[in-house]
C-alpha cells in the first residue's frame, strides 16, 4: 500500500503552531538520543528499523491510532518500509519526505520586523538544525548575514521579492555549518564580508568588516554597524541594522551565550566573551531586537516561529549574562561545553576554502544537532 509523504516543510509548520504529532523514529537509539525532531506537543517512539524487518507486530500497540503518525529514519528508505507494515496493519501513517538529511536542510522564512524606510528583516530558520540567517531588504537591495549553504533558497526569496542581492556577511568563520556566503556572492556578483580576525587562514578574497563599519544597503540609508565582539571566536562581530536590530551572531543567544572553544582557545577566549557581553553590549540600547545566529531548544521560537527577544529582557533573564564575579563566570563557560559539532574541524577548513568536499560530504559532516551554545 502507498503511504503519504510529509514534507520537512509540513513538519516545521507543526513546530511553529505547537500542533501534537507522534514520531516514530526507527533510527538507531544512539542517533535518536543524540538528535532528533523537536516540537513541543511531540511525542516519541523509537525502535531501530532492523529489530522490525520480521513486522510490526510487535511493536503494533505502542503506534496510536488516534493521533497523527510520522515514521522518520535518517534518508526516508527504512521509514517507509516500516510506514508501508504500518499501513498493512491498519494504521494511518506518514514517513518524512528525504529523512533527517532533508529534515537538517529545511530552511523556513520568517519576517521579524519593518525597517524604518519601508525595507524588511528576514530571518531564516533552519529548524532541524538551530542556525539561523538574515535577509535585510531595503529599496530593492538585500544583504544577508550567516547563510547556510543551501544557497538556492536565497536566491529563490530574493527574485520572488525583487530584490538584488548586494552583500553577503558571515559574523565569524563558522565551525558548526558550512557558510553559503561565498557561494552567494560568487552567484550574484555580491561583496563578500568577513571579519579579518578570523580570515587570516582563508584561501580566497574578502571585504574585511571591522569595527566601525557602515555598509549601505539600499539607496535609503539603512546602516550595518559592525561591531567587533570577540569571544565565540576572536573576530566575531555583531551588527547593528537600522537601530533596531542586532545581529549577536554566535556570541549571544535566547537562552545561553556562545562557547569560545571551538578553535582550542576557551581558556583565552573567556575573558574576550565576557568583555563583548558585559561590557560592549551594556553599552547599547536595551530596545534592540536581538537576533542570534542559533537557537539550542525549541522553546527559544515565538510564536511565529522566529527566534527573538529584546536585549533589555536577555540582561534581565539570561544566566549567562547575569554572572557578576569574573572568575565564576569563566569557570562556568570553560567547564560547561557540550560536545564539539560534528566535523567541526573540516567545517572550519571549508569555510576557509582550504577543503572542498562534494555535496554528499558535506552532508555528512553536518549531520546532528547545533552545538555553539555553553550549557
Amino acid at each position: 500500500m502507498t503511504v503519504k509523504a510529509m514534507t520537512s516543510k509540513e513538519v516545521t509548520k507543526k513546530v511553529f503552531n505547537k500542533e501534537e504529532l507522534f514520531i516514530f523514529d526507527v533510527r538507531n537509539e544512539s542517533d535518536f538520543q543524540d538528535w532528533k525532531i523537536e516540537g513541543e506537543n511531540f511525542e516519541y517512539f523509537n525502535i531501530p528499523y532492523f529489530e522490525l524487518l520480521d513486522g510490526v507486530e510487535e511493536i503494533i500497540d505502542k503506534i496510536p491510532s488516534d493521533k497523527e503518525v510520522l515514521v522518520v529514519c535518517a534518508k526516508e528508505g527504512s521509514s517507509i518500509m516500516v510506514a508501508e507494515m504500518l499501513s498493512d496493519a491498519g494504521l494511518k501513517v506518514s514517513y518524512l519526505q528525504g529523512g533527517m538529511k532533508a529534515w537538517s536542510e529545511h530552511l523556513e522564512p520568517v519576517k521579524v520586523g519593518e525597517l524604518r524606510d519601508g525595507g524588511e528583516m528576514y530571518q531564516f530558520v533552519r529548524v532541524g538544525k538551530g542556525c539561523l540567517s538574515y535577509m535585510v531588504v531595503s529599496n530593492n537591495e538585500a544583504a544577508i548575514i550567516d547563510a547556510t549553504r543551501m544557497t538556492d533558497i536565497y536566491l529563490e526569496f530574493a527574485d520572488r521579492i525583487g530584490a538584488k542581492i548586494t552583500h553577503v556577511f558571515d559574523t565569524h568563520l563558522h565551525a558548526d555549518h558550512i557558510s553559503g556566503g561565498r557561494t552567494i556572492a560568487e552567484k550574484t556578483g555580491a561583496t563578500y564580508w568577513l571579519p579579518p580576525k578570523d580570515a587570516t587562514e582563508v584561501t580566497f578574497a574578502y571585504q574585511p568588516l571591522e569595527d566601525g563599519n557602515d555598509v549601505e544597503n539600499g539607496h535609503v540609508k539603512i546602516n550595518i554597524h559592525a561591531l567587533y565582539s570577540p569571544g565565540h571566536t576572536i573576530g566575531s562581530t555583531s551588527f547593528i541594522v537600522d537601530e533596531k536590530f542586532l545581529l549577536s551572531g554566535d556570541i549571544l543567544f535566547i537562552d545561553s551565550i556562545g562557547r569560545p572553544d571551538l578553535a582550542g582557545l576557551a581558556q583565552d577566549w573567556v575573558g574576550d566573551l565576557r568583555e563583548s557581553l558585559y561590557k560592549r553590549y551594556r553599552e547599547l540600547s536595551e530596545d534592540l531586537t536581538v537576533l542570534p545566529a542559533h537557537f539550542m531548544i525549541i522553546d527559544e521560537l515565538n510564536e511565529d516561529g522566529s527566534v527573538a527577544e529584546k536585549l533589555g529582557t536577555l540582561f534581565a533573564k539570561n544566566h549567562g549574562l547575569n554572572i557578576e564575579d569574573g572568575n565564576e563566570f569563566r569557570k562556568m563557560v570553560t567547564e560547561n561545553l557540550p560536545p564539539q559539532p560534528n566535523a567541526y574541524q573540516e567545517i572550519r577548513e571549508t569555510n576557509m576554502g582550504k577543503m572542498n568536499p562534494d555535496l554528499e560530504k558535506q552532508r555528512e559532516m553536518e549531520i546532528g544537532p547545533n552545538r555553539c551554545a555553553v550549557r
